[in-house]
């Protein structure tokens, strides 16, 4: 099998390039199923330079699927050739977890029977790594297409889609990338950064559900403070939830309560009191205003206890970050801040056999545009099919980047020379900044903007040579 050619290290400005692209899950590339570092089989296969045919006793035995579910998983056994061997199901227990562990072994070495799931995480996956088996995750949509193809009648079940699944193992096995199990450090510091962001989204959405409130019932409450969500707004509304309850509210007043909370705004309080007057008037129908003040009053203790927990988490971000391994090296790009580093590293994760390219990251993360080609046709198109979370983090980050760091403005500023709209220019210096990403990550060592100007200075001065 020839490997494509490795790529260029010079950032390249459009993104639109014919570069070696890694996939996202279930298409070839270095660092896959077939790598010798996962499979010990691939290795003798290599050094003997035979055919898999002719050495396939030397590979899988038997080809496991499972169909997973909330509470039984569906379990499908085939052997080389496609027969079916064995069908049955498990519980989501302990119990079921350690009998699919004992049935699994009694076919042979667990690095000789890979299993594939249509879920990359989870507990029975961790309890499958556990045991040696080289676990497979494969998207659910490449399963409906192969079942749709496979099953002319469109017949379904859980156990058949378990023999779906194993089927495509066997076939697609040389295309297939196993889950690659990461430390606890970093699944802990994954679990608080993602649970960050449901926070936050869970934030924005309360904060929203009181600003519509506040819109119908009292506007006024909502032009007072620059952020309804912000600590001091909460605090106004807690103590004057309607517009009657705030009818007495003076300048004088005002003050007391801003000194009380701390508010250090620039504006003083007869300019928040001016705010609260010239918006519309509030409701003063006594039922209604009832009704208002117990809906502002649920909406306030919600984002009160968000506020809270946010900050309890960051608090724990920055405590993992701080002695993460590989925390000072995401911390030291320009920029980054803590919660940001935080959610590059999570979702990048430290298994460095699983990347041995930036552009797999690339693709990861979704900053590498899709080609399709037919014909005479050709098309490129946004990469949707990626770690979302990863995109958003690196895009934000390389967005930050090129005000501190004149390489990343010098990038960004050509894209946009070139026509590029903001976002695809900031996903092309995205692209740029993974690669020196990689490489401090691959070595182990922070980065450096003085060794990076210098290694520029060199690639640019070889291409005017």
């Amino acid at each position: 099998m020839t490997l494509p050619p490795p790529a260029s290290p010079e950032p390249l400005i459009d993104d639109r390039g014919t570069r070696r692209r890694a996939p996202v899950s279930d298409h070839w590339t270095v660092g896959s199923f077939v790598s010798a570092w996962r499979l010990p089989w691939v290795a003798s296969r290599k050094a003997t330079g035979l055919s898999s045919e002719l050495l396939l006793e030397d590979g899988p035995l038997f080809f496991v699927g499972i169909d997973w579910a909330a509470a039984e998983h569906a379990v499908c056994v085939l052997d080389q050739a496609g027969r079916r061997v064995g069908a049955f199901t498990v519980e989501h227990t302990a119990d079921g977890f350690a009998m699919l562990a004992r049935r699994l072994g009694k076919l042979g070495g667990a690095e000789r029977v890979p299993v594939a799931i249509e879920r990359p995480d989870g507990r029975l996956v961790d309890a499958l790594l556990a045991a040696g088996h080289p676990v497979m995750p494969v998207k659910p949509n490449a399963i409906k297409t192969w079942r749709e193809a496979e099953v002319l009648s469109g017949a379904k079940s859980d156990p058949g889609d378990a023999m779906v699944i194993a089927d495509y193992l066997r076939v697609r096995i040389h295309r297939l990338r196993p889950a690659t199990p990461y430390s606890g450090a970093t699944k802990g510091l994954r679990t608080v950064v993602r649970t960050r962001g449901d926070l936050v989204d869970a934030r924005v959405a309360a904060t929203n559900q009181l600003a519509a409130v506040l819109d119908a019932h009292w506007p006024g409450a909502k032009a007072i403070f620059a952020s309804v969500s912000s600590a001091i707004a909460l605090a106004l509304l807690t103590k004057y939830p309607t517009a009657a309850s705030a009818a007495g509210l003076t300048e004088k007043r005002l003050a007391t309560f801003c000194a009380q909370q701390g508010y250090s705004g620039k504006n003083p309080a007869s300019v928040l009191l001016a705010r609260l007057r010239c918006a519309p008037a509030g409701v003063t129908d006594p039922a209604l205003s009832e009704g208002v003040r117990d809906a502002v009053l649920a909406q306030t203790t919600v984002l009160t206890a968000l506020n809270t927990a946010i900050k309890n988490l960051d608090r724990s971000i920055a405590d993992r970050t701080d002695t993460h391994p590989d925390g000072p090296i995401f911390r030291s790009f320009p920029r980054t801040g803590t919660v940001n580093a935080a959610q590059i590293l999570a979702e990048w994760g430290d298994a460095r056999a699983a990347f041995d390219h930036p552009d797999a990251i690339a693709a990861l993360a979704g900053i590498t545009p899709v080609t399709k080609t037919s014909g005479k046709q050709r098309g490129v198109s946004f990469r949707w099919a990626c770690n979302k979370r990863l995109r958003q983090a690196i895009t934000t980050f390389a967005d930050n980047s090129r005000h501190a760091s004149p390489w990343a403005a010098g990038i960004y500023n050509r894209a946009r020379a070139q026509g590029k709209d903001h976002p695809h220019a900031v996903r092309i210096l995205a692209r740029a900044w993974v690669r020196v990403m990689w490489r401090c990550w691959q070595n182990g060592t922070p980065y450096d903007p003085t060794l990076h100007g210098r290694a520029n200075q060199t690639i640019n001065t070889q291409a005017a040579a």
